[in-house]
């Protein structure tokens, strides 16, 4: 097993994920390439559900889509029995065509348009989570007019500010997300939802941030969102039935970061929830839950084909792969760090540092600065770890690459799940001008 990454060397020497050589992989689909490890995928959706399962609480799991949403990685969530959080009409149609269950799908979003709440009301889908006025506005109108109602649950921001990049904090007082608890914005939803007969209320959703390594956050949270479900329930005798506290539980990218086990995480979650419900005087609510990245992150690789290389003697030594920020953007958006290995020279001894730079025309398309390396020569395979989240998702066109293909392997087997896409593909919208 490579060190603190769960995929093997074969006796070739070359890294191996979910049974398969990633050598023969990137050989059978070219690069770059996503590889997905399902067992390792449904392994992170069990250790969830199972944590809550061994504490006698009643919860929902639901994966956070937007991490990597594909109709293959739906149906995998999908016959692990979690819930399913997304965030737009196409992540919504793409759950659809995966034939996933209407009733176990959260809709979310800061600026959701008419038709993406039409078609998440006309689907039955088991929640929507409002973030705005804009949004009981239109969700009443719609409700009147299809004659229907919905479960519906308020995004808050509890002021509370984590540890974690300042672009994916969200919980604090200053965010685009959701009703402000401490300026009375909160409480004037919660009345306005109390008049709307058709929304069920469910209760608050709160999520904080993104990357996190512990639950201090999530407890502190928990303690302001109790506080005012005890003063609705004090003045409203209205009873919250889910506390949903998002997801952004922390995986490892590199020897540096090192996220609370999974059980862990949920039991101090479970452990605060219960506090503050027995001092609020609050019934313990369903607790929810949207792991994303820690459901998706860790169980994808990507391979790259090493290309040129350039000496700055006395300075640096650059490889360059067949990607870049266009399949991975979070090197150069977060200052995001990755850990990688030469798949081809998985055991071989380390003899150089080098800087892993992309192929875009930017001076900022820098995978990894200074990694450990065997003897680098072109045509070597790079593998970099934890690209499972928002890799794909977050891909782009620029430069006019094309995406590449994703890879699910599972008890020694291999498939494709996400074609590579072609240069047609690319201008197939294109209008020539006349």
């Amino acid at each position: 097993m490579t060190v603190d990454h769960p995929f093997n060397i074969n006796e070739s020497g070359h890294l191996t994920i979910g049974g398969m050589d990633t050598i023969q992989l990137s050989r059978k689909y070219g690069t770059p390439l996503y590889v997905y490890d399902v067992a390792l995928i449904r392994e992170n959706c069990r250790a969830f559900v199972k944590a809550f399962q061994e504490h006698g609480v009643k919860a929902q799991v639901a994966y956070a889509s937007k991490a990597f949403s594909s109709i293959a990685m739906l149906q995998v969530i999908k016959q692990e029995g979690l819930s399913l959080d997304v965030v737009s009409q196409g992540e919504l149609y793409t759950a659809l065509q995966a034939d996933f269950p209407p009733d176990r799908i959260h809709m979310h979003g800061n600026n959701k348009s008419y038709a993406e709440l039409a078609m998440a009301i006309e689907e039955g889908i088991g929640c929507i989570v409002i973030d705005n006025f804009h949004e009981i506005n239109l969700i009443t109108h719609l409700l009147e007019e299809k004659d229907t109602n919905i479960n519906v649950l308020m995004r808050v921001t509890p002021g509370i500010e984590p540890d974690t990049h300042q672009y994916i904090k969200t919980g604090n007082d200053d965010s685009k997300f959701g009703f402000n608890l401490t300026n009375g914005q909160a409480d004037q939803a919660f009345l306005q939802f109390q008049e709307q007969p058709r929304m069920h209320f469910l209760g608050l959703h709160s999520h904080i941030g993104s990357q996190l390594f512990e639950t201090d956050s999530f407890v502190l949270a928990s303690r302001v969102l109790f506080e005012k479900l005890a003063a609705w329930q004090e003045q409203y005798s209205v009873v919250p039935e889910v506390l949903n506290l998002g997801g952004g539980f922390g995986i490892r990218y590199t020897k540096q970061d090192q996220p609370l086990s999974y059980t862990e995480h949920v039991r101090q979650i479970i452990g605060a929830v219960k506090k503050q419900a027995a001092s609020f005087g609050v019934p313990l609510p369903e607790i929810w839950i949207e792991p994303g990245r820690s459901i998706a992150g860790n169980a994808g690789i990507t391979l790259y084909t090493v290309g040129s290389m350039k000496d700055i003697p006395g300075v640096r030594r650059y490889i360059s792969v067949d990607g870049g920020m266009t399949d991975n953007i979070r090197p150069a958006l977060y200052q995001a760090e990755y850990d990688a290995v030469l798949a081809n020279k998985a055991e071989q001894p380390l003899e150089d540092t080098v800087s892993v730079a992309g192929k875009c025309c930017e001076s900022g398309d820098m995978l990894i600065w200074n990694l450990p390396v065997p003897a680098v020569d072109h045509l070597d395979t790079l593998a970099v770890f934890s690209t499972g989240a928002y890799g794909y998702a977050m891909a782009s066109h620029y430069n006019r690459f094309p995406n590449p293909a994703a890879v699910f392997v599972e008890n020694g087997q291999d498939q494709l799940v996400i074609r590579r896409e072609t240069y047609h593909d690319m201008v197939k919208n294109d209008v020539s001008y006349e």
